[in-house]
């Protein structure tokens, strides 16, 4: 009697097991579907962008989205000498490489601080760096220009290195904070009481697990300082300083804009996001969950 009355119950288990693994299995595949549409609608902008710079003036117009009606290669080549774009990357590799480093440098060591020392007027520094962030950016090109010409700073490297590493600094902070403070402190206790000082456990504890929050900081402060296109207008005014962005304007005037050049020129200019991203972005993912969680 026993064995009859568990009978359906087993029996309905049953029934429901393969039920709920046929519907786990139909979620798990929406899910993928629907990420691999939402990766296609974000590639898409990036393949439009690469086709269209081997299209004609005339092809870009009477076919936008479909392929090339003949391939020019003479495209990249004539925008990358006409922009001097050479030069261009040049002073953007020199200007956006010495703002990510002088970045991180800065950041690490303030969000060290922050995240382990206590002293007076703690708060006061980290409302002042969140300030920071609530500062509208191009709001201070005015003040800037008139404070960077009583100091001799226009057309010069040091009028775009120093205000993107101002305005970085604040994001690059508290990003660096809040993955430090979920670093155990048993390790640093055990790194002092192998002898080392502060500035030992900083550069051989903290650094290295410290690499994907590095990661993040660089490849968010490469993206804006690269593609940055107003301080570089502003404070910049001589062709051999010329930056990307600036020379990417070269190619539209009052009067129309040459799409071919200027689509070129574009492709030319987003190749080193793509490959520094594409290097990164294991420890960039590792960065931006870092903090969530702790243990």
């Amino acid at each position: 009697m026993k064995q009859q009355q568990t009978r359906p119950a087993e029996t309905a288990v049953s029934l429901a097991y393969p039920n709920r693994k046929l519907a786990r299995k139909g979620i798990s595949g929406l899910v993928k579907l629907l990420l691999l549409a939402y990766s296609l609608i974000t590639l898409y902008p990036l393949y439009w962008l690469f086709i269209s710079a081997f299209k004609t003036n005339q092809d870009f117009f009477n076919n936008p989205y479909g392929l090339p009606v003949e391939w020019m290669k003479e495209n990249i080549v004539r925008a990358w000498d006409l922009g001097n774009m050479g030069r261009a990357m040049l002073n953007s590799t020199i200007v956006t490489i010495t703002s990510v480093l002088l970045t991180i440098v800065l950041s690490l060591l303030a969000a060290y601080v922050l995240a382990r020392f206590q002293f007076r007027f703690k708060k006061v520094v980290m409302a002042l760096f969140l300030a920071g962030m609530l500062i509208p950016i191009h709001s201070t090109l005015v003040p800037l220009f008139l404070m960077m010409k009583e100091i001799g700073l226009l057309n010069s490297y040091g009028a775009l290195i120093l205000p993107y590493t101002a305005f970085e600094l604040p994001i690059a902070i508290f990003l660096a904070m809040a993955y430090m403070i979920s670093i155990p402190r048993e390790v640093e206790e055990a790194a002092m009481i192998d002898g080392n000082g502060w500035w030992g456990i900083f550069g051989r504890i903290i650094l290295p697990l410290c690499t994907p929050i590095v990661a993040t900081i660089s490849i968010l402060a490469f993206l804006r300082f690269w593609n940055d296109f107003s301080f570089a207008l502003v404070f910049i005014n001589s062709q051999a300083l010329k930056t990307l962005p600036l020379s990417l304007s070269l190619f539209s005037d009052g009067f129309g804009t040459d799409y071919s050049l200027t689509m070129g020129a574009m492709a030319i200019a987003v190749i080193p996001t793509i490959v520094i991203y594409l290097i990164l972005q294991e420890q960039i993912m590792k960065g931006m969950v870092a903090g969530s969680v702790k243990g």
